[in-house]
């Protein structure tokens, strides 16, 4: 069982899942497969379906979608698992900028959560939360609590955003005075308190999982 308690701090190491960042998304009331069906339809510029490829490392996706798209970043791909009451899908390849609001992968009463990094962004753009419940946004924010970001709390439901918030100042959050990482680290783990998150490190860094490619429709 320790796997499943891993939490989510673990993505603020370097390159903690892969070189580019990170993107995680976790539904809880949908299977693993659902989720991933839903996202193949919030790619924004066009349809698409998840199509399923066996199971995979995150090197062997990557080898997969570098052999199947000519380069690794013209597709998508995603590793796919449960931990506890949360499916997941981690993302490979070039995901970035590529998925809609969360609204929409959250209808029906699901609720789902966005933990993203574009770690190798040339310019230094925070890791982001996005938290949304039955096509409604919820709460979000920028995880390096940067006001120059466009931090001024966080947003979504004034209920949800606020208890949220309370819980960043509880850990002494927003901080100038620390080095971004350690903003990063300490913000994951108050999103992890608020949701009761938990992703299991060793599988999705080292182990196989099922995986899908994401193929226009």
């Amino acid at each position: 069982m320790a796997a499943m308690t891993d939490g989510t701090t673990w993505l603020a190491a370097p390159r903690s899942i892969t070189f580019g960042g990170y993107h995680v998304v976790l539904a809880r009331g949908l299977t693993p497969e659902e989720l991933a069906d839903r996202l193949a339809e919030n790619v924004d510029d066009m349809r698409y379906v998840a199509v399923a490829v066996g199971e995979h490392t995150g090197s062997s996706l990557e080898e997969l979608l570098d052999d199947t798209f000519g380069d690794l970043y013209d597709g998508i791909g995603l590793r796919l698992g449960r931990a506890g009451d949360w499916a997941y899908a981690v993302a490979y390849g070039g995901w970035q900028g590529e998925f809609g609001s969360l609204e929409p992968v959250s209808r029906g009463g699901v609720h789902a959560c966005l933990l993203e990094y574009e770690e190798e962004n040339g310019k230094p753009v925070p890791p982001q939360f996005e938290y949304a419940h039955d096509g409604r946004l919820m709460s979000a924010c920028n995880l390096h609590l940067d006001a120059s970001w466009g931090y001024q709390g966080v947003a979504g439901d004034a209920a949800t955003a606020l208890r949220l918030q309370d819980l960043f100042t509880a850990a002494d959050l927003p901080d100038p005075g620390l080095d971004r990482r350690e903003v990063h680290h300490t913000a994951l783990g108050v999103v992890e308190q608020f949701l009761g998150l938990s992703l299991p490190k060793a599988l999705i860094v080292d182990g196989t999982l099922p995986a899908v490619v994401l193929e226009p429709a």
